[in-house]
């Protein structure tokens, strides 16, 4: 009988451990390449099962989802919430560290299979969802005060807006504005993505985007429109005390009365060879200048 080696594996004639060691090349060379980006990064199968039997459940207009625990909890703690009813896996509770009988609202305390059911196989819920009403609606003129805003021009992807919300809130700006048309409703797709942001900052869908910026012209703000052609860098664009930022779909950019109404347009100087950039990370470092600029 063979003996250990000294290492604790198994000795280096033992056939096995010859494969292990060649499957661990194979495994570091298929990963060095996906690195590379010269293959796909295999999409998660860990919560597929059951997904294409799935079907979402019918959602009242004034009913919403949330889940996850830095999402729930979030919308746990704010006051303008209105909050229905508290699903919880046993696990997930202990991690919110809450008390729910001083909540306020039922709770009722669940499998992770029976969240599954109403928001899919795969939702990353952690074990907790929370039925809500929709945050209360927000008014271009209440936004008077804040130095700083974020406009989108019909950015659709949830997952972009809730990252861009994230920047936002970090950066300090008044309020995220977005079309009603081409743009995500609040969700809990939305609200996953943002991690408590949706919360923190208010988000502002309004019907016609130029009327938006005449009025957000007439309450003292600069709108600077985000354009990879744009005529000037960004820091040598602003102007006044107030600044709206105004970023474009993730395909088509700006729209042509957009490009028309701000008062400037202006680009993100790129040294690289890479001269654009996913619209949630052109926004940080948009806000990021913008703060600059501002000093505040």
């Amino acid at each position: 009988m063979s003996k250990d080696n000294k290492s604790g594996g198994k000795a280096a004639t033992d056939p096995s451990a010859k494969d292990t060691h060649y499957a661990n090349l194979r495994r570091a060379h298929r990963d060095a390449k996906r690195e590379r980006g010269e293959i796909p990064t295999p999409q998660p199968q860990k919560r597929r099962r059951g997904a294409e039997d799935w079907k979402p459940p019918a959602l009242a207009p004034d009913q919403v989802y949330l889940y996850g625990l830095h999402t729930v909890r979030a919308a746990l703690d704010n006051p303008e919430r209105n909050k229905i009813k508290l699903f919880t896996t046993q696990n997930a509770l202990a991690r919110l560290e809450i008390d729910v009988e001083m909540l306020g609202i039922p709770f009722e305390i669940v499998s992770p299979h029976e969240i599954d059911k109403v928001l899919g196989p795969e939702a990353i819920h952690q074990g907790v969802m929370l039925e809500t009403r929709p945050l209360p609606v927000r008014r271009l003129e209440a936004l008077k005060d804040s130095p700083l805003l974020l406009v989108l021009d019909q950015v659709t992807d949830p997952h972009n807006v809730g990252a861009i919300m994230r920047s936002a809130v970090a950066f300090n700006a008044g309020a995220v504005i977005t079309t009603q048309r081409h743009s995500p409703t609040e969700s809990g797709v939305l609200a996953k993505s943002a991690s408590g942001a949706l919360e923190l900052i208010p988000y502002i869908q309004i019907t016609n985007l130029a009327d938006a910026l005449c009025e957000l012209h007439k309450l003292g703000f600069s709108t600077i429109g985000l354009d990879s052609e744009g005529p000037a860098p960004l820091e040598g664009t602003f102007s006044g005390d107030k600044v709206a930022l105004v970023l474009g779909s993730e395909g088509k950019g700006l729209r042509q009365k957009t490009r028309e109404t701000v008062n400037a347009l202006a680009r993100l100087d790129m040294p690289g060879a890479i001269k654009s950039l996913n619209v949630s990370n052109a926004a940080a470092i948009a806000l990021y200048a913008a703060r600059l600029y501002l000093k505040t």
